[in-house]
């Protein structure tokens, strides 16, 4: 186990920055435990480091619907609105964390569909045909959900530019 850790370590790291924004020892050590306790259902169909790097997401994702998460992100929602508000300039106002937290919330509130290509690509850093495959659906439709996510993104996050619809 120790050599696994070891091995995938830097990737687990960078996906909880990518979801969380920073490093949190608390989320990577959930996941070398759920790595332990989810090891013996691994099956070596495709890499190891895909499959570490998923229950990572994954567990970021658990992080983001727990209640501790839910009650700090709601003084921080609440301050970041009041601030943008009494703002022009909202770059100056959020921080980098708080930023993140908009738009991760931004990305929950896709469709499903839209979601999973959006996080498998932009996240977790599949290709196109990677998710294709792993999906069992066109690389076509993928591209279009990609496109079509981003646009949808664009239109909720356009206020984080300082632009006004």
């Amino acid at each position: 186990m120790k050599h696994l850790i070891e091995q995938n370590k830097k990737y687990v790291k960078a996906i909880i920055r990518k979801f969380t924004g920073n490093f949190n020892e608390d989320i990577e050590q959930e996941v070398y435990i759920k790595t332990w306790q989810n090891l013996p259902e691994y099956k070596e169909e495709g890499k190891f480091k895909q499959w570490i790097c998923t229950l990572t997401a994954n567990v970021c994702k658990d992080y983001f619907r727990s209640k501790t998460y839910k009650s700090l992100s709601k003084q921080t929602d609440d301050s970041a609105l009041e601030c943008l508000s009494a703002s022009d300039n909202p770059e100056k106002v959020l921080s980098e964390k708080e930023r993140q937290k908009i738009i991760l919330k931004a990305v929950d509130s896709l469709s499903k569909e839209h979601k999973k290509v959006i996080v498998l690509f932009e996240f977790e850093g599949y290709s196109i045909e990677q998710i294709s495959s792993g999906l069992k659906i066109p690389v076509g439709t993928v591209k279009s959900r990609l496109f079509n996510a981003r646009k949808i993104l664009k239109e909720k996050l356009i206020f984080l530019q300082g632009e006004t619809k």
